[in-house]
Order: C-alpha cells, then structure tokens, then sequence
C-alpha cells in the first residue's frame, strides 16, 4: 500500500494496491509519511473504509473525537451483527455507528435525553434488528459501566437495516427514514381496506415487510422488477380470487410510485396481492 494523504502522526489515506482508498491508523503511522512512500503495514492497528457520505476526511475527523475504547465496542458490535444479521454488514457501518454510540454514552453521562422519530414504527417494523439492538444494549452497559436508555435500540436497529440498502453509511439514513414511513403507510392502507386490526408480530406482517425490503434494495439498485405479458394470466387470476387485497396491491403500488417514483406494476403486484391476501386472512 502507498500513501495518498497524512492526516495526522497516527491517521492517513492509503492506496490499497487494488484502486481503492482506506483510512488507515495506527500509533506513529503517519509520523514523516509522504505521499507516495510505502505504509508501514506493520504499524496498522486499523483499516476504515470510505462510502457515500463518509468520506476519508470525515473518518479522519470522527477518529480524533471518539476514544478508542468506543471504538473498540462498536467494532465488536459489528462484528457480532454480520454474524446475526447476515453479511450485508459491512466495514461501511463502523464509522457511523461508533459515531452514533459515543455520542450517546457522552449524553448518557451527562444524563441527556433525546426523542427519535418513527420509534413505533421501528419497534415494530424490524424486530430482528430491534432485538439484536437491545442485546448490544446490555453488552455496551457491560463494557462502560453506562445503561443507555432502552429507545437507544432503536437508532441502533436503523443502523443495522440502512445497512441493508448499500452499505450502512450513516449519510444515507434518510432514506432508511423514507423507507420506514413508506411501510407503515402500506400497512395502514392494508388496515384501511381490510378493515382488519394487524398484528405487528405475526409472521404474515414479517414476510410482508421483508418483502417490501427486498423490493427496496432492488429499486435502490436500479434492478429490473418482474413483469412483462407472461404475466398478465396471473394477474388477472389472483384479481379475481382476491379482489380486495389486489386492490390494496394496487393502493400500495400507487404510493410506492408517489413516494419514489418507481414503476412498480406486473408481478410485483402479484406478490404484493398475496401477501396483502396472507395478512387480511390472517386476522379473520
């Protein structure tokens, strides 16, 4: 590896070898490093990972405010969250979580308190998340002595599904925002239509959610939807056999093009229709 920038005697940006840049720290590292000499691989403790919003400078920045020891924590967190969550966990999340979780063991010690929107929402929306959130809650109470408040799991659980959508930058957590309100939307147009009272824990509610996930991330990375004229049999078949939750496929459809602008017809709505289907049925 080569160096591209010295930001400090510890932290610089480095030229991995293979086109790519990375953050990389470690006591001395950068102490009389020019651009263009080789790293001193043996003195790297950590490598960091630049995406989106956080840029090499803003990791450099967030390296000089955040001890250690958090960072240490977040680390293990993350480590543990690719392991439970899956491998959509990434180096990218690091950052910003270590950023995220400083910062609230620095307002829990001066007894602060914050409110986070969509808290229902994301209690109820993503209970794996939320789960594993809550665990690395009594992890992090272990580790520092500091219990963070309960809703504390639900920042934590938005990290671990923003994830999901492109790489866990911290920057891009609006859209996670975007996401959860546009499900709890599409829930409620379910509820509206059905006339029905869901339960927010049931496994018909998980699938449904984790189906509009998935159809999230496809539409985030410009992947074709299903549909096309082969479909157009199927269509009209669950139409008939299930009138009303086409309809509420269609409501949903609508709001997801309103919302983001997405072509979202042919099978998609299929599916949308059965899972729409699966959930009315399921609450009598």
């Amino acid at each position: 590896m080569r160096v591209v920038r010295v930001f400090n005697n510890n932290v610089l940006l480095a030229d991995d070898g293979a086109g790519a840049e990375v953050v990389l720290m470690g006591r001395g590292l950068g102490f009389q490093a020019r651009p263009g000499d080789a790293v001193r691989e043996d003195d790297v403790e950590r490598t960091f990972v630049a995406g989106g919003s956080t840029t090499p400078e803003h990791i450099a920045a967030l390296l000089e405010d955040i001890p250690p020891s958090d960072l240490d924590l977040a680390q293990q967190i993350v480590d543990e969250a690719r392991v439970e969550l899956g491998p959509h966990i990434t180096a990218h999340v690091l950052m910003p979580l270590a950023d995220h979780l400083s910062y609230a063991l620095r307002r829990a010690r001066a007894g602060t308190e914050i409110a986070y929107p969509l808290q229902w929402e994301v209690l109820h929306l993503y209970p794996r998340e939320v789960a594993f959130a809550r665990r690395c809650l009594a992890e992090v109470a272990s580790a520092t002595g500091v219990r963070l408040p309960d809703l504390e799991a639900v920042p934590l659980a938005l990290h671990f599904v923003n994830a999901q959508l492109g790489g866990g930058d911290g920057g891009e957590m609006a859209r996670t925002f975007e996401m959860t309100e546009a499900f709890a939307a599409a829930l409620g147009i379910v509820r509206a239509l059905h006339g029905c009272v869901l339960d927010e824990e049931s496994l018909e509610v998980a699938r449904f959610v984790t189906h509009l996930r998935y159809l999230f991330v496809r539409q985030t990375r410009g992947e074709a939807v299903p549909g096309g004229g082969s479909a157009a049999a199927l269509r009209e078949a669950v139409r008939g056999e299930h009138p009303r939750a086409f309809d509420s496929a269609v409501a949903i459809a609508g709001l997801l093009r309103g919302r983001f602008g997405w072509d979202v017809g042919g099978e998609e709505e299929v599916y949308l229709a059965l899972h729409v289907a699966r959930l009315a049925g399921g609450v009598g």
